[in-house]
């Protein structure tokens, strides 16, 4: 028998911080089963069911015998819906050609930096900043630099900080607005600075569409040394159908599509059916979808300001309000309200060292469920001084 000691892990593998927001969600159904009232602030999953055009199109595809491998590439139909839907909010003139679909954003991110990141290269990333990126840039062979942003700048990006990340190693620079996890919306003059910066870019757009009172444009209007990633996920109300997809230079594509080949096959068939109906008539209702958000939006930063715990900086997009606590050790902190209140949050260590002393609250729920997740957590605060 093999010698178990002797079993390591990668050191890629080894060093890779956990996604802690997915270990309170695990710890929270664990005392949800057991009987705990839990109130779910913590994950960036939308409460409302998926559209039922997009489930029937999906069904209808799976009886009519679409389960077998889709191109690599992603369908035409789809990587043609995508691409005309692009080209009619951003004025843009992309074809199929530009596309390729993926099984989530999350591949897209994976396959765009490997792509462009050779062994050593840096990747410039704003902090705080979505808790996997620095994970994939490490599978990519890259090596993360943060650039701080900061609430009273509105988490903006400052140029002059990010020319100084910026070194003949840079390979990318990763933008994500509307911003997880702090809700802000980069203005247009920003992300045309840092697109002038002659970098190329990688620009999550996974929440376009849940905007409040603007419009985000994308990358792709501002440069063509761009990659585009984005999904159905959040929008649609589809995190379990593991769809999304990448938008890039046709130089790249043929190389995202080798790795897509090699890596993970092919996206899966009868999804990409969902994907068509998604865009059809899920999209169009952007601004109704994003209504809703902002009434919950609206309550929650409410609820925290009668508390004490008011928002970080204004959250103009996405579905999230980042606070900021007196707690060094936010993991404990988010690990103990679960525990004592019911209350699911997401600790500020996931979204690197400008999220530290944070907590991310999601407003993915209903307004009463709100209302009573923050009236606890208030409780709580008030009970620890």
């Amino acid at each position: 028998m093999a010698d178990l000691n002797a079993v390591r892990p990668s050191l890629l593998a080894g060093s890779l911080s956990p996604f802690y927001v997915m270990e309170v969600l695990e710890r929270a159904k664990h005392l949800e089963n057991k009987g705990a009232d839990i109130i779910p602030l913590e994950v960036g999953e939308p409460d409302f069911p998926t559209a039922p055009e997009v489930c029937e199109a999906a069904i209808s595809s799976i009886r009519s015998g679409e389960t077998f491998y889709s191109p690599s590439l992603g369908t035409d139909a789809l990587r043609e819906k995508i691409s005309g839907a692009l080209n009619s909010r951003y004025g843009l003139n992309l074809t199929a050609g530009n596309v390729l679909v993926t099984s989530g954003s999350s591949p897209a991110l994976l396959l765009a930096m490997m792509c462009l990141v050779n062994p050593g290269d840096e990747v410039v990333i704003t902090s705080p900043h979505y808790a996997c990126y620095p994970g994939i840039i490490r599978a990519a062979g890259g090596v993360p630099v943060e650039v701080p942003v900061y609430a009273e700048e509105n988490y903006q990006i400052d140029k002059a900080r990010l020319k100084k990340a910026i070194s003949p190693k840079t390979a990318a620079v990763v933008l994500n607005s509307p911003s997880n996890p702090t809700g802000a919306v980069l203005d247009d003059s920003v992300l045309e600075e840092v697109c002038s910066l002659g970098v190329f870019v990688v620009s999550d757009e996974i929440y376009h569409g849940l905007e409040y009172g603007v419009k985000s444009r994308s990358v792709l209007n501002h440069t063509e040394r761009a990659i585009a990633v984005n999904g159905f996920s959040k929008l649609c109300s589809m995190t379990g159908w593991r769809l999304g997809y990448m938008v890039a230079p046709r130089e790249l594509i043929r190389p995202a599509q080798k790795l897509q080949q090699n890596l993970f096959i092919s996206p899966n068939t009868f999804v990409q059916a969902g994907g068509v109906a998604a865009v059809s008539h899920v999209m169009p209702r952007a601004d109704e979808i994003a209504a809703v958000f902002m009434e919950r939006r609206d309550a929650m930063a409410g609820a925290l300001e009668g508390m004490g715990l008011s928002p970080c900086g204004e959250p103009r997009g996405a579905f999230y309000i980042f606070i900021k606590t007196e707690e060094e050790d936010s993991r404990a902190l988010a690990f103990d309200i679960l525990e004592k209140t019911g209350v699911a949050t997401t600790p500020g260590v996931d979204f690197g060292r400008g999220g530290e002393t944070h907590l991310r609250l999601s407003y993915a729920n209903s307004v009463e469920n709100i209302r009573e997740g923050v009236s606890r957590l208030g409780d709580y605060m008030k009970r620890r001084g």
